[in-house]
């Protein structure tokens, strides 16, 4: 199977099995399979091109037609704002509502270990907006090729912790995390023009990698130590002057969706 059909398995069967006449505002996360997402909710939205009231061949749940003039979609990025007007669905913001029914988003790394579901995000440098969206939703669930499903974070996404930090701040941030044990260390540099990366919010992206986060091991100076927890890592990045947020995703996620190689999710 390709990427390309393990995404859109897994991103079709989490629209599926959790969008419905209840969910009424959706949180879209951001990254290429999100992509399948919008299409599956956009097939959903037209009797014509689904299986309406017949039976999910993904679950036992009969699927019903999406009534999508009567929902709303909240983005998370350049990319998912686009998304959501090029198709027309009705288009929210952020800042409108306190709570959102459900999110369903991508990830660079999952660790499906136990239920928490721990998944390094920010490759595509959305995590902030990413990270306020889950955090106001009901439910957020993760969809994915099979390539990032890991037994533990850091396992198989050795690029780094996507941190996002004040553009003035980035030298001072640095300095910190090669304090705390960081492994590799890289400002994230643009790849079609000269200088960093800019996020949607005008901010800088530092990769931080500190190994597999296995809470076996050690991080720090002689001055404190930490485990290498994923919750540890993200509370000691978290508190450093000129973070603005850090993409880990600790027991967020109520599930997590992967096409895998073999034709399931």
């Amino acid at each position: 199977m390709s990427l390309t059909d393990s995404k859109r398995l897994a991103a079709y069967k989490a629209v599926d099995t959790h969008l419905n006449s209840e969910t009424k505002i959706i949180g879209i996360g951001s990254g290429s399979t999100i992509v399948f997402v919008i299409e599956r909710i956009v097939q959903r939205g037209n009797v014509k091109t689904t299986e309406l009231g017949k039976k999910n061949e993904n679950s036992d749940q009969v699927l019903e037609e999406l009534k999508l003039d009567q929902c709303v979609f909240v983005p998370t990025s350049f990319q998912s704002r686009q998304l959501i007007i090029e198709n027309g669905l009705n288009l929210g913001e952020i800042d409108q509502y306190q709570e959102i029914d459900i999110t369903i988003d991508g990830a660079d790394e999952v660790s499906c270990v136990d239920e928490n579901l721990n998944a390094i995000k920010g490759g595509g440098a959305c995590h902030l907006r990413e990270k306020v969206v889950a955090e106001i939703s009901k439910r957020f669930i993760i969809v994915a090729d099979y390539t990032k499903r890991s037994t533990v974070l850091g396992e198989k996404w050795t690029k780094g912790i996507p941190i996002e930090v004040i553009p003035f701040c980035y030298t001072l941030v640095l300095n910190a995390l090669n304090h705390l044990g960081c492994q590799n260390l890289n400002l994230r540099m643009a790849k079609n023009k000269a200088g960093p990366i800019i996020t949607d919010n005008g901010n800088f992206v530092i990769d931080a990698y500190f190994g597999k986060l296995d809470g076996q091991q050690s991080l720090g100076n002689d001055k404190f130590m930490f485990i290498n927890s994923p919750s540890e890592v993200l509370k000691r990045i978290k508190l450093l002057t000129g973070v603005v947020e850090v993409g880990l995703f600790v027991g967020m996620a109520e599930a997590a969706y992967f096409g895998e190689d073999d034709g399931h999710s």
